[in-house]
């Protein structure tokens, strides 16, 4: 199982959010402390407004913030919404799954799928807020400023 650049950039923003807290950060900040391209960002920023994960505040001194806390923001609901498509396997497609002759004797299906929901059931213990836990170790590996209030001393 590998996720999408797509989905591991949203993680990203979401882990950088989270660790900025309350603070309104823009997507160039984002995309300079993570050396992504801004014009991705911009596309995954939107998906994850559009999902309810962030807010985005407009105007001169605007930008983006979780919508929520990071603590009500479970990690496996990410991966299902910004992941296109879950399907391991061409038989987990209805249509696709037509071609293949063993369908109606294949245990192989039913074990990926399981393993899929394993996969997913391990990220759905997991919140936004045990993911920055390590808050002053992330925003010194992103190289964040203390003095402006990037690394409040609580997890919340």
């Amino acid at each position: 199982m590998r996720l999408t650049t797509y989905t591991d950039y949203s993680l990203r923003v979401l882990i950088y959010l989270g660790v900025r807290k309350e603070e309104l950060v823009t997507i160039k900040q984002i995309s300079d402390h993570y050396g992504i391209s801004n014009n991705h960002l911009l596309k995954v920023v939107h998906q994850l407004g559009l999902m309810g994960f962030v807010e985005t505040v407009r105007g001169r001194n605007g930008g983006l913030r979780l919508a929520r806390p990071a603590a009500q923001i479970v990690i496996g609901d990410v991966v299902r919404k910004m992941e296109q498509d879950m399907a391991l396997v061409q038989c987990f497609d209805g249509e696709a799954a037509a071609g293949c002759r063993i369908v109606p004797a294949c245990v192989l299906k039913g074990a990926l799928g399981r393993a899929l929901q394993a996969f997913l059931g391990v990220l759905d213990q997991y919140t936004l807020a045990q993911l920055v836990e390590p808050r002053e170790r992330l925003a010194e590996l992103l190289q964040l400023d203390r003095a402006a209030g990037a690394v409040p001393d609580q997890v919340g």
